[in-house]
């Protein structure tokens, strides 16, 4: 063989038998055949055979085995983040002329293609009250094909009663789908719930480093399995097997690191219901949080995200100044990585309720808890101070 040709076509030189603890990491888009006869164009490549890497690779496989297992799902679909399991989902259960039902809680993008996307494709999303329970009932037409469930729901933390939720829903037939990214598919067992379909985004816990960008839809009966089957196959959602395998090597250390990120989250969850400067703090496992006693009945523990919202007399400048003051906290959207986080949410919408720019949202990491309350300490003086030192300056004005 020319020496070119053998470059391309190399014989295998390495002895076989190496055994790993790691996932092999496999890369690849042309599957190759023994024969033509054999040549398939299948997504269910685990029954009938590898046909192309669009559809997976054995390391993406792999992980979509685990997380089914994890989740006591029939079968996971790996695709390219958490927003992609949503369109995902929506794209399965919702065509034109179709109405669909979400929280005022959900994930901010879930709302955004709601009102964008899918208005413009003539699918009807009405948002709801997330603590409405078994009140949805009367929600739900004969159109509606979807309700969308999120527990704890997105920076405001509603906790929602989805068994009630799901017995309303399948009594009219209609499938509920949970963004289940808080519990990692651990914490709350969404197929135990009653839920039909269980998205959550890996990026965050499974991930847990802020180094990759993955999602599942994961479903627990054949009939729900070919039917997402036929859009994830259409919609092209492949995944980097480099991201997959990061994600394999993140579900080793996942229930340690849940198990720490929830002792240091209380802890410095507790110290803020203490502050002067606090109102009110939006975590599960306090009676502050709404929809508390449900997280109680369904949860199994909690995590490192939660909420809280400075007292009236602070503005919306202060809170940022706050946010800005912070070292130990890193400014970043995203959360259940090893880094802790913080965020001001100025624009937050629930009917009824105006935070004024007064909400911030912490995602504790793996530092010490001591060390990132003295951080949260220390900005709070700071904008303490300077509180008083404007109304000082105002109080002057006044007098002259």
């Amino acid at each position: 063989m020319h020496w070119h040709s053998r470059l391309v076509q190399p014989q295998t030189l390495a002895a076989p038998g190496f055994e790993s603890l790691a996932t092999p990491t496999y890369r690849g888009s042309t599957v190759v055949f023994k024969k033509q006869a054999d040549v398939v164009d299948d997504w269910e490549q685990i029954e009938n055979g590898y046909s192309y890497g669009l559809y997976g690779t054995p390391t993406a496989l792999e992980l979509s085995g685990r997380i089914a297992q994890l989740e006591g799902a029939l079968y996971s679909f790996v695709v390219p983040g958490g927003q992609a399991a949503i369109a995902l989902v929506y794209f399965t259960m919702c065509k034109a002329g179709s109405h669909a039902l979400v929280p005022y809680s959900a994930y901010g993008p879930n709302k955004e293609m709601a009102q964008g996307l899918l208005r413009n494709l003539g699918i009807d999303i009405e948002p709801y009250d997330p603590l409405i329970g078994a009140g949805i009932a009367n929600l739900i037409r004969e159109n509606t094909t979807l309700i969308w469930v999120e527990s704890p729901g997105s920076v405001t933390m509603e906790i929602q009663d989805i068994p009630a939720i799901c017995k309303a829903a399948h009594e009219r037939d209609v499938m509920v789908a949970l963004d289940n990214t808080y519990a990692a598919g651990i914490l709350f067992d969404a197929f135990g719930h009653g839920v039909d379909i269980s998205m959550q985004a890996l990026t965050k816990y499974v991930g847990g480093h802020s180094d990759l960008l993955l999602g599942t839809v994961s479903v627990n009966n054949e009939s729900l399995k070919a039917k997402v089957g036929v859009t994830y196959k259409q919609l092209g959602l492949a995944v980097s097997p480099d991201d997959c395998s990061l994600a394999l090597r993140g579900l080793q250390t996942l229930g340690i690191r849940l198990k720490h990120l929830e002792a240091s989250t209380l802890e410095i969850a507790e110290w803020l219901t203490e502050q002067k400067e606090v109102k009110q703090v939006f975590h599960p496992a306090f009676p502050s949080c709404p929809g508390h006693d449900l997280w109680k009945r369904d949860f199994i523990g909690s995590s490192s995200v939660f909420s809280f919202l400075f007292t009236d007399n602070f503005t919306a400048q202060q809170v940022e100044q706050f946010i800005d003051t912070l070292e130990m906290f890193k400014i970043g959207m995203s959360w259940g990585g090893v880094t802790s986080l913080a965020l001001v949410y100025p624009n937050v919408e629930r009917p009824g309720k105006d935070y004024a720019g007064r909400l911030v949202r912490l995602n504790i990491g793996l530092e010490h808890p001591a060390e990132l309350i003295q951080d949260l300490e220390h900005a709070f003086q700071a904008i303490s101070k300077q509180k008083e030192n404007q109304d000082e300056i105002r109080s002057s004005l006044v007098s002259l």
